[in-house]
């Protein structure tokens, strides 16, 4: 791009930004021109992969495997809207290890990262008069459920609503100013920040989406995910040199999905447990049937983790943790890794064991069931207390300032 463009560019962005959105003008100013215009929504659906000069990671600072991972859970939305390209960026600037995100598809079959499969509860769709005949009723799970759903909506038409804040007692002055974000848009922000980040994405509701959307040649939403992530170099086994450059764990709720896929990929995957009256959308197992010692064993033979839902492993009753179940014992000796979903900040979700105090929890759940990574809503309180207790250690960090320094004049002198 132009120098002139640029400028224009960043202009435009000066005028857009007020003293709230500061951070991310100084943070977007040190990573890549086509990750900022990503935050505009410029980006083309067909994104052509990045030459790999410029994502050679031998210059960045990898992800740290020393500790449990820090996984921001659909970016960092407790402060910004959930699966934004600003939810993603906070979240790297607030140390995230891993991004995560959920993935659906448009009715024109453009993979989008999202969560429901309905628009309702974080966009302005309701709002939106040239859509008001779109709303439907659909079988999602065994369960009638109404509402604006993806499926009925191209890409161009996903791209002309704007996100907002699931949550009322959340900071509410960003709704309205973000876009969807497709599953390349967001690969781009992770390969694209100034050190190596790891993606976490979700093979979302998949026996949902392949009746409802369809693909030539017979291809199925799987099919199309993988082919994503092999586009953009994603491969190799967790610890590999290829992974270590490209981080990547594959997570679904669908067993089949992940066994579908394991022929056609080699990247971690996981698998995600739902509460204990959930059964699993494509096999109709109970909670009790894949928690088992034997489903356990013969489930790591595609997956190298579960990712439980936490009330699951530490049961509440009236808002205080009971005793912890076996079932982080029971995957560690199975050499499976332990991820569970969500922590949040907010007096809302913790349980009166902790005090109102997050740190707390994060203390218990590290340091007591001793988890290998956590989704969080708020990265930088995950990362703030991994930084307190177990920092990076001292030699490596002189070692990656110094190579971030070179990188900088090299960067200034323009090379």
């Amino acid at each position: 791009m132009a120098a002139s463009a640029v400028e224009k560019l960043k202009g435009l962005w000066d005028s857009q930004v007020n003293d709230e959105e500061q951070w991310a003008l100084n943070y977007v100013r040190h990573i890549s021109i086509a990750v900022l215009i990503l935050l505009f929504g410029q980006s083309k659906a067909n994104t052509v992969a990045p030459p790999s000069s410029q994502l050679n990671v031998n210059y960045k600072r990898q992800v740290q495997t020393f500790r449990p991972y820090n996984i921001a859970h659909r970016g960092s939305n407790g402060e910004l809207p959930e699966e934004t390209s600003a939810a993603y960026l906070r979240a790297i600037e607030e140390g995230a290890d891993f991004i995560e995100t959920d993935i659906l598809a448009s009715k024109d079959g453009h993979l989008i990262c999202f969560h429901d499969v309905t628009l309702d509860a974080t966009t302005d769709v309701a709002n939106r008069t040239e859509f008001k005949n779109r709303k439907r009723t659909y079988e999602v799970q065994g369960e009638n459920m109404t509402g604006w759903f993806i499926v009925d909506f191209t890409l161009k038409e996903l791209k002309s609503l704007r996100v907002k804040q699931r949550y009322s007692f959340r900071d509410q002055r960003y709704n309205g100013k973000y876009q969807i974000i497709t599953f390349e848009e967001y690969i781009l922000i992770a390969l694209y920040a100034d050190r190596v980040v790891g993606i976490y994405p979700e093979i979302k509701n998949p026996v949902f989406i392949n009746q409802y959307v369809k693909w030539s040649n017979g291809k199925k939403f799987e099919d199309k995910f993988v082919e994503t992530l092999l586009k953009y170099g994603y491969k190799g086994e967790h610890m590999s040199e290829n992974w270590l450059k490209q981080p990547v764990f594959i997570q679904s709720f669908a067993p089949t999905s992940l066994i579908y896929i394991s022929n056609m990929i080699n990247s971690p995957k996981v698998f995600l447990i739902d509460d204990t009256t959930i059964p699993t959308q494509d096999t109709n197992q109970s909670y009790y049937e894949i928690t088992s010692d034997a489903y356990l064993a013969f489930i790591r033979n595609y997956v190298i983790g579960i990712g439980p839902w936490k009330d699951t492993i530490v049961p509440p009753k009236n808002n205080i943790l009971g005793n912890p179940t076996d079932l982080v014992a029971r995957a560690h000796a199975l050499n499976l890794q332990v991820h569970p979903y969500t922590f949040r900040n907010e007096h809302e979700f913790l349980h009166f064991n902790f005090h109102q105090d997050p740190y707390v929890e994060y203390e218990y759940w590290l340091n007591e069931i001793s988890v290998d990574g956590l989704f969080t809503d708020f990265t930088g309180s995950l990362h703030k207390y991994q930084e307190w207790t177990t920092p990076y250690p001292k030699k490596e960090k002189k070692a990656e300032a110094l190579l971030h320094e070179i990188a900088n004049m090299l960067k200034d002198d323009g090379y």
